[in-house]
């Protein structure tokens, strides 16, 4: 256990210490009591945390989700700012239909959305894909993150990293508002986690046609897990141009994230029952394990009206991004806690980029309305990896009772040049779309159609030389049927049919017999099969109660999976095809606004039965999906004490159900529950507000495994500790 460090809890003691003395001395330079009212209600009304039913529907546009359908919404900065949090999943952690895991052995996020997963790489920005930071998002640098739930192959174009076939996540970078921003924050995480940031917007120009904002922060120190450090360091510049017909957009960013000695996910294989969890707090994870990741991103977009209702827009982005980590694989052997470890170094560099154009009329005429939409896409996606594998070392770590352990020097696997990475993939989409949503009783009735074509040419090399191994090149049209009906102005009900699209796998030489013996020659060894589809069908509603916002979804998807079968063209061999079926059915409730005044909420839950039904030699048909919740809930409530009126109070409960953790659905993980409690009060210094923020993440410190989900293995990931976060902003 390590020690508790009052530095930099002094350090912000002392801030806090000074602006209280020196408000007597400022007293003369305070408003008149009114006037302090007015900035209070004011700043606390800016302050509300909230979800909006809207968003980015691709090349839809951005839109109401009253007028597609499509389950959409957006959270929005002041969240952000109120829950302090590190990471994208921490922001993601308010919704009630997705969970948020790690990668295997790595700090990287990875999402459960509808019970798929959605990786860091498949995370859009502003609309691209490839271009926001893969592993670990830093959320300071966007004004809001907006959750789209379902299949999304026709809106956004199929996902480079292959996930997102349960729903998509797309992050807007901040830019300059009406109002001028001058903001500043210093807080504090856990024991000694500090850091600060600057947020800047203007409008410039006779009519403020010309908008720049820049915003930063810098943060480093253990939160909250035994010894575990993270820095980042994040500073975002935009340039925005709107006058007239012609809107010009220019978004840069540089994110540096670093996490040392970090807690991985828990490989448990054949264990027959689920160990206990340990403290919370405990880091069984290795003291020379890091990452380092470094990404430079932005996006340059143009729109411009060429009439009334037609616009034509086109936008390029690009990242280059850079990773290095030693990483660890712990291994649970016993019940009793000893673990295995072995290690990795892996060094990887992407090249990416992006690019959209398109074009949107609307017509209208004879009582019917037409909104066009047509266009196309392309993503440049170059991986530069390299690594070495160690073998297990000959000493033993022990869940409950953590200890250094020597790394093996011992060589397992190697690939690559370490030094100077060659490329082992090229990865080209390309894609042409065309919609048109069909208008009927003033747009009362809303039909959508459209078709997307869409290529997947992915190269990969040898890890040893480099040479070109073999190359994938397959196209696929992706249809979405989309139907709205609105019969009162705060009613919309919805119902889509709309696919998912990843690259196809291999095939093998060979593949195991389903009689027992001697391993089958595979029919089609070697073909590259076209790309995998998942089907999706949604039914829905939505319904606007004064200030409240409510949704409800039913669902089911079918992802196509690839395995082996008896060929019945040829005896005595095996046929390699898209012949697996995960099937995913499930209902989506949430809910979001001001119960009352001054009392809001932002909560939901989900249900999902997630089964396999068509697996290899059908030894798992009808198992429960690996790491699949049988149910979610959330609910998240804000109250501005009336008595107090600068004070209000927060809770947010999070409640996770039964989930399996092996496809054998013999070990499953318990359902369990996250109670967080904060507070933040608005005061006035010289006239401007000053805001103070105090959150407790798992109040009561519950020690749970909070996620299975991986592969077809149990890999266990704990819970985080209790977590207490303060901040101060002041804007100017």
């Amino acid at each position: 256990m390590k020690s508790f460090s009052f530095r930099p809890a002094l350090l912000a003691a002392t801030a806090l210490g000074a602006i209280g003395l020196a408000s007597p001395a400022l007293a003369q330079q305070q408003p008149e009591a009114e006037d302090r009212e007015t900035i209070i209600v004011t700043a606390q009304r800016q302050n509300q945390s909230g979800v909006e039913l809207k968003g980015s529907a691709g090349v839809l546009g951005d839109k109401d989700a009253a007028d597609i359908p499509f389950a959409i919404r957006s959270y929005n900065a002041a969240l952000i700012l109120n829950q302090q949090p590190q990471t994208l999943g921490q922001v993601l952690e308010n919704d009630p239909t997705i969970r948020t895991t790690t990668g295997f052995g790595i700090a990287g996020e990875l999402f459960v959305i509808r019970g798929f997963a959605l990786a860091g790489d498949d995370i859009g920005f502003d609309g691209l894909y490839g271009i926001t930071p893969r592993q670990l998002v830093a959320p300071e640098l966007y004004e809001s993150v907006q959750v789209l739930n379902g299949a999304s192959a026709f809106l956004n174009g199929a996902a480079p990293g292959g996930t997102g076939i349960g729903g998509s996540v797309n992050l807007i970078p901040k830019r300059a508002t009406t109002d001028p921003i001058t903001r500043a924050t210093i807080g504090i995480t856990g024991p000694e986690h500090v850091g600060g940031g600057f947020d800047v917007g203007r409008r410039l120009g006779r009519n403020g046609e010309w908008g720049v904002r820049i915003n930063g922060t810098a943060r480093a120190g253990d939160a909250s897990i035994d010894d575990e450090f993270r820095s980042s360091y994040l500073l975002g510049a935009a340039i925005d141009y709107n006058s007239g017909p012609f809107r010009a957009m220019l978004d840069l960013a540089y994110q540096r994230v670093k996490v040392s000695h970090f807690r991985p996910k828990l490989r448990v294989n054949t264990l027959t029952a689920i160990p206990d969890a340990p403290d919370a707090g405990t880091n069984f994870g290795q003291p020379w394990q890091y990452t380092t990741l470094r990404d430079i991103f932005g996006q340059f977009r143009m729109e411009y009206d060429v009439a009334k209702d037609v616009m034509v827009y086109a936008a390029f982005g690009a990242r280059d991004g850079s990773e290095e980590g030693v990483y660890s694989t712990p291994t649970l052997v016993n019940l009793n806690g000893d673990i295995t470890v072995s290690s990795s170094f892996i060094p990887r560099t992407d090249n990416n980029e992006a690019a959209t154009i398109g074009a949107r009329a609307k017509l209208s005429g004879g009582g019917i309305s037409h909104e066009f939409n047509f266009g196309g896409s392309m993503n440049w996606l170059v991986n530069r990896n390299a690594f070495r594998f160690f073998d297990i070392s000959a000493q033993r770590n022990n869940l409950y009772a953590p200890v250094e352990v020597t790394p093996s020097t011992r060589v397992t696997f190697v690939g690559g040049n370490l030094d100077d990475p060659f490329p082992i993939s090229r990865t080209r989409l390309a894609s042409a779309f065309f919609s048109d949503t069909i208008g009927f009783w003033d747009d009362r009735i809303l039909v959508t159609a459209g078709l997307r074509l869409q290529v997947i040419n992915a190269k990969s090399y040898s890890n040893a030389t480099g040479a070109l191994v073999s190359e994938y090149d397959e196209d696929k049209v992706t249809p979405v049927f989309g139907l709205v009906i609105k019969p009162t102005e705060n009613l919309s009900l919805y119902a889509n049919r709309i696919e998912g699209l990843v690259q196809g796998a291999a095939a093998p030489l060979t593949g195991a017999n389903p009689s027992g013996g001697a391993a089958l020659p595979v029919s089609n060894a070697g073909e590259i099969l076209p790309p995998f589809v998942s089907e999706q069908y949604e039914v829905g509603g939505k319904l606007r109660l004064g200030a409240i916002d409510l949704s409800l979804a039913l669902f089911q998807i079918d992802r196509e999976s690839a395995i082996l079968r008896p060929d019945p063209d040829n005896a005595g061999a095996l046929e390699f095809g898209p012949f697996g079926i995960q099937r995913h059915r499930g209902i989506e409730f949430t809910v979001a606004g001001e119960l009352t005044e001054g009392l809001r909420l932002i909560g939901g839950g989900s249900v999902i039965d997630a089964k396999l039904r068509r697996t290899q030699n059908g030894v798992s048909d009808g198992a429960q999906a690996v790491g699949v919740p049988e149910y979610t809930l959330n609910a998240n409530v804000e109250w501005d004490v009336p008595f107090i009126p600068a004070l209000t109070l927060t809770g947010r409960v999070v409640h996770t159900g039964e989930q399996a953790a092996n496809i054998g659905n013999t070990l499953f993980l318990q359902d369990w529950t996250r109670v967080d409690l904060g507070a933040r009060y608005v005061t006035v210094l010289a006239g401007k507000p000053l805001t103070f923020r105090f959150n407790v993440d798992n109040i009561a410190d519950a020690d749970y495994w909070a996620s299975a989900f991986d592969s077809f293995r149990p890999d266990l990931q704990l819970g985080a500790p209790r977590t207490f976060k303060a901040s101060l902003t002041y804007d100017f």
